[in-house]
């Protein structure tokens, strides 16, 4: 009764089994729910009254420490990331330039081209044979993991090993396609490596790690590391926390805020001391890696009537090309996934063809533009020595440079700087900007969704940034703000019509900018383009986690589920055990079903009359079954044997693949017709909500409080005091529609 099959991106089924399958990363992969509620058995209530002052101590010490290794790790895995990145396509970039320079403009080509189809088919690689889990943005699977959704390859110690090499190779191709998304994964990977509470096969079993072998904490520690990746991509402390709190988390409290906080703060500090480093010269072509990245701080911001309607006009075309931009990747999300169905060889010749028309357009499309005379009074070379740079010479003859090239040959970041630069009305050619964006907003489209580790945020900025300058060349004789504001503005109202996020998008790119004064017009843009997208479609991160086929419970309830009661929607046929319950019974209902919780009903002897008296999870099942605590008789054994043979981590939660599996019992026919007592491991006191209760109710009451497992009982007396399990996948559009087609003409 867990959840229901649907196949991602094609046809939806709404059986109701124990298991189903969701699109993770570019593979079809099982998913379950997580264990958010606290089993409250009497092993966890005998743990609780032994444990001693100083082992709470040792519990919050170490979560803090924990929090200070996930930025610290973050902050030195994305540092290297941008090293790595940094010096790889500076080579590819210095050695096209060279042979441009001598006039070798096919060898240059091939060398551009060659270099980026090398690099892409390394990352499509291992995504397609390592770890296809690491494909894509990842901000999707980690939203759903802190939903309460579970695949056992999203935080995998080798999706964190493809993310990280992946993204490199990724950005270093010159994909249309950024590592932010990738670094909010990486943090997650990286949090959920540190929670996984020890490793025997390692040999690290220290006593205090067991404290989070449990969903709960790792719920946390994959919260703070989401945190510590947006922090570390954009080097915005305060952003990550705030997209954290209004993106990634579903559930949140103070003390989360807090430790959020001080793992970002542990990011911005690292990543200060180690730009300080680079600024020596010691990082070959790796820049100086301050935290503000396009500083506009030394811009004059100031703004009449006519610029707030330029500013209300940008919002709104935002919006509605962010709505649209929303619509299309949704479109080839679709058509690359047959593609990608069809095996490893078709992934990797998908991205190599991806990555030969990015080629195309980045070597092609200057050639298109008209040379520019170098502007006079320059404290910049031009045309630019080196890799980066303002003035890309290309083919262009001496005291001369390409605009368009200036953009398209040079990496995401470079090219954003450039157009977020302030004192540069003149540099750009109308048609160049016009060119340049549509090709950055298709070639964004057309990225995501192959084999390879790929981010949302840097096309869109890139798309949203060319936009805004376009907007304010055009209205250059209207409004007096700088360009660079307006590609800042164009950025914000991308992010807004894609992303929907507000507050966070806000501080992030203030972060970025370090341009306070932009405040009021950011928040305006930001409003304005999403309440525009909003019309059209969901937030692309939602859509996305749609057509992945990810049950994700919404905050709200859908508006029909007020016509129904919780009791419509149960699924049956439910099977309950005894509180004292024959082995081969337990056995038989394992095999047989995937359930992963089972109603314990008391029964006379044991009661006066059946009622329930509890829950138990089959992971609990497994254990106690592998322990062999049988009796002959069906008699109550008492908890004092149970605290003898087990403790209450031996009911944990394992780490990744560790978990015991019912093919690792070894019953024989003897035992199987012995009896158990599973009073000590049953929650006595699961949730529980009546068959009348509003179904719009339990649906928030099941997010809220982060249930796996809501148990409907009957209002009236005289019949069996449970009547079904209230999972995820009954409050799923498509099975409560399933069972009620009429009310779809009500959605």
């Amino acid at each position: 009764m867990e959840m229901g099959m649907r196949e991602p991106f094609l046809r939806r089924r709404t059986m109701n089994t124990a298991s189903q399958l969701a699109v993770v990363g570019a593979d079809v992969s099982p998913i379950e729910s997580l264990d958010y509620e606290i089993v409250e058995n009497d092993l966890y209530k005998q743990d609780w009254r032994s444990r001693k002052k100083v082992q709470i101590f040792q519990y919050v010490v170490l979560k803090w420490t924990f929090a200070l290794l996930i930025g610290l790790a973050t902050g030195l895995v994305g540092f290297f990331s941008n090293l790595a990145v940094e010096n790889i396509a500076g080579f590819k970039l210095l050695l096209t330039n060279y042979l441009m320079l001598k006039e070798r403009h096919r060898e240059a080509f091939l060398a551009y081209a060659g270099c980026n189809l090398i690099l892409a088919a390394a990352a499509a690689a291992l995504c397609a044979y390592i770890a296809p889990a690491a494909a894509g943005s990842g901000i999707p699977e980690v939203k759903a993991y802190l939903n309460g959704i579970d695949a056992h390859s999203i935080l995998a110690p080798s999706t964190l090993f493809v993310k990280i090499f992946g993204s490199i190779c990724g950005v270093s191709a010159g994909f249309v396609l950024g590592k932010e998304g990738p670094m909010v994964h990486t943090g997650a990977c990286i949090a959920n490596f540190l929670g996984q509470g020890g490793s025997r096969k390692y040999h690290l079993t220290w006593t205090w790690l067991r404290f989070f072998k449990n969903d709960r904490d790792r719920r946390d520690l994959i919260t703070c590391g989401a945190a510590a990746g947006v922090a570390t991509a954009f080097r915005a402390p305060v952003g990550g926390v705030l997209f954290a709190l209004e993106e990634a988390a579903s559930w949140w409290r103070s003390a989360l805020l807090w430790r959020t906080f001080f793992t970002t703060a542990v990011v911005a500090v690292t990543l200060r001391a180690f730009g300080e480093y680079c600024r020596s010269g010691k990082c070959g072509l790796f820049g100086g890696g301050g935290l503000i990245m396009f500083d506009l701080s030394s811009t004059a911001t100031s703004y009449s009537t006519p610029d707030l309607i330029a500013v209300v006009f940008v919002g709104a075309i935002g919006g509605i090309f962010g709505s649209l931009y929303n619509f299309l990747v949704d479109k080839v999300l679709c058509t690359y996934s047959i593609i990608n169905e069809k095996g490893a060889p078709f992934k990797i010749l998908l991205t190599v063809t991806i990555s030969l028309l990015t080629s195309c357009c980045s070597y092609g499309l200057p050639w298109l533009a008209k040379c520019t005379p170098c502007p006079l009074g320059l404290h910049e070379h031009c045309p630019t020595v080196g890799r980066s740079g303002n003035f890309k010479n290309f083919q262009c003859p001496q005291g001369h440079y390409n605009d368009l090239a200036s953009l398209f040959l040079n990496t995401s970041g470079d090219a954003i700087r450039i157009l977020f630069s302030s004192g540069t009305d003149n540099e750009f050619y109308i048609s160049s900007l016009f060119v340049f964006f549509t090709a950055i907003y298709f070639l964004g489209i057309v990225t995501y969704g192959i084999a390879v580790p790929s981010g949302l945020f840097i096309p869109v900025i890139l798309a949203g940034a060319s936009y805004g300058r376009l907007v304010g060349s055009l209205l250059g004789t209207i409004c007096g703000l700088d360009k660079g504001l307006f590609a800042l503005l164009g950025a914000a109202s991308f992010l807004g019509g894609t992303m929907r996020m507000t507050v966070s998008v806000c501080v992030i790119l203030l972060e970025l900018t370090n341009d306070l004064p932009m405040l009021p017009l950011v928040m305006l843009v930001l409003l304005i383009s999403k309440t525009v997208a909003d019309g059209f479609n969901r937030g692309v991160y939602d859509q996305i986690i749609i057509m992945k086929g990810l049950p994700y419970m919404e905050a709200h309830a859908e508006p029909y589920m007020t016509n129904l009661v919780a009791g419509n929607v149960v699924s049956g046929p439910l099977i309950t055990f005894s509180s004292v319950e024959r082995v081969a019974n337990i056995m038989h209902a394992l095999k047989v079903t995937g359930h992963n919780g089972f109603p314990v009903v008391d029964e006379p002897p044991f009661s006066d009359a059946p009622e329930l008296c509890g829950l138990v999870l089959r992971s609990h099942l497994l254990v106690l079954l592998k322990g062999k605590t049988f009796t002959k008789d069906r008699v109550l054994t008492g908890p004092a044997e149970v605290y003898q043979r087990f403790g209450a981590f031996d009911f944990a939660k394992a780490g990744s693949g560790k978990e015991l599996k019912f093919e690792d019992l070894a019953i024989d026919e003897e035992e199987m017709e012995m009896y158990v007592d599973l009073h000590p491991v049953m929650n006595r006191s699961p949730y529980t909500v009546i068959e009348t209760m509003s179904l719009a109710k339990a649906a928030v009451l099941f997010r809220e409080l982060g249930l796996r497992h809501l148990c409907v009982v009957p209002k009236t007396p005289g019949r069996p005091p449970i009547i079904g399990i209230l999972t995820r996948h009954d409050f799923m559009p498509e099975h409560i529609l399933g069972l009620f087609p009429q009310l779809k003409h009500q959605n």
